[in-house]
């Protein structure tokens, strides 16, 4: 029996090391970073022996309000900088380590096959056009962006009753791609990855930058490993992983 409990004790012995050398941080981001960050966050894993990424991908808007009701997130990277304001408002992120950590660029959309061929944003209100995915502008960046665009042009009250409100920039692309409307605004870097269903036919330019920024989390239990996440975006392994998928630099 002596022999059995020292070797129960030997074994507890070395796993705890291991038990306590493993950490997990949750990080929560604007989805339309989804194809990205899972790639970045196996390689921010493999420089970080024991560490696990693990991701919440969801409009801007909606992962602010599950932080503000106490989910266990570390780092938040938002799709716009309004939402971040929110969250340094509400001392729900530690302002010391908000960075901008990449660009991106709204673009209007419409199925490969079938298009109305929209070739200016007054095309938008032709017959053609029956129905315009947006995001949901209290939740979703890209649908104030979008809002700043077709207001500066006008458009916003007589286009009002052919939009389909979304709850992501991903629902978005999804409607378009499914057909089941005739145009869309979304990221460049949505419409790239399926480039075999959509196309771009606008790059529409009234509207603030579209940067991103990140922070820790102000109640991270990781925070030392969450700055560290945050500290991986800007080297050049991860820029470039990023750049590949479209983004642009801060």
């Amino acid at each position: 029996m002596r022999a059995m409990s020292r070797l129960l004790s030997l074994v507890l012995a070395l796993a705890l090391p291991l038990a306590a050398a493993a950490q997990q941080i949750t990080v929560s981001a604007a989805a339309s970073l989804t194809d990205a960050f899972k790639e970045l966050g196996t390689q921010f894993e493999a420089t970080k022996p024991g560490a696990t990424v693990r991701f919440n991908f969801a409009a801007s808007g909606v992962l602010l309000q599950q932080i503000q009701q106490g989910a266990p997130v570390d780092v938040f990277a938002s799709a716009d900088e309004a939402t971040m304001d929110r969250a340094v408002e509400q001392k729900l992120i530690d302002t010391a380590t908000r960075k901008d950590f990449v660009t991106n660029s709204l673009v209007v959309i419409e199925p490969i096959q079938g298009g109305p061929d929209v070739k200016t944003l007054q095309d938008l209100t032709g017959a053609a056009v029956r129905k315009i995915a947006i995001g949901k502008t209290a939740t979703v960046p890209v649908g104030r962006y979008t809002k700043q665009v077709l207001d500066n042009a006008n458009l916003w009250a007589p286009l009002e009753p052919k939009f389909v409100q979304a709850d992501s920039v991903r629902q978005v692309l999804d409607y378009v791609a499914r057909g089941e409307v005739e145009a869309g605004f979304v990221y460049r870097t949505d419409a790239a990855i399926m480039g075999d269903k959509v196309k771009v036919v606008l790059t529409p330019s009234a509207h603030v930058p579209v940067t991103y920024p990140i922070a820790v989390v102000g109640e991270s239990k990781e925070k030392a490993l969450a700055r560290d996440f945050i500290a991986f975006m800007s080297t050049d392994a991860a820029q470039k992983v990023l750049t590949r998928f479209g983004f642009g630099k801060p």
